[in-house]
């Protein structure tokens, strides 16, 4: 059954290490994409996911612009990053693991976001939503991510993990619209 991503409701957001003492957190503003929610059988939901990474925000317009930049995302060449999943497998009856291929700038990698379910819940104007949690961490050195500076007492500017943090509450389709 397809499920369309409730934007006013889903977050994905990140965090990464900031001259390696403290945490820069950010969120891209802008996704969208399909998700085939499968409630007898999760192992059959399939995801496709696409972020502007143009609606990068940090709180920080010049690190936000920098972000944009060829340094990092290049969003002049490359204006989004697709995740598309491969399988699910499932935990237990909240939780799984969704595997899938996110391409950032042309390179496809691999990676796995740990997914708790919330449940479904009927809203008062009649539609139906379910809300999942998903989190995980990449290296952003595996997709071209690699400008930093390094610093006088030690260390780098920015931290190569990057932790991911999303919420997607999703709305279920009538099957009219589906077809």
């Amino acid at each position: 059954m397809a499920w369309q991503i409730d934007s006013s409701h889903s977050h994905v957001n990140f965090t990464a290490r900031h001259m390696m003492i403290s945490k820069v957190r950010g969120a891209f503003e802008n996704f969208s994409g399909t998700v085939n929610f499968d409630e007898a059988n999760p192992t059959n939901t399939t995801v496709n996911i696409e972020v502007d990474l143009s609606s990068i925000n940090t709180r920080d317009a010049q690190r936000d612009g920098h972000l944009q930049s060829p340094d990092f995302f290049d969003v002049a060449t490359h204006p989004t990053m697709t995740f598309v999943s491969t399988r699910v497998e499932q935990v237990d009856e909240n939780n799984g693991r969704l595997y899938g291929q996110l391409t950032i700038k042309d390179i496809t990698k691999e990676v796995v976001l740990d997914v708790e379910y919330a449940g479904v819940a009927k809203s008062p104007w009649g539609t139906e939503s379910a809300g999942f949690s998903a989190n995980g961490s990449i290296n952003r050195k595996d997709w071209g991510l690699t400008w930093n500076q390094t610093l006088e007492t030690g260390g780098v500017l920015v931290g190569d993990k990057i932790n991911l943090e999303i919420e997607l509450e999703l709305v279920k389709q009538a099957q009219a619209e589906t077809a």
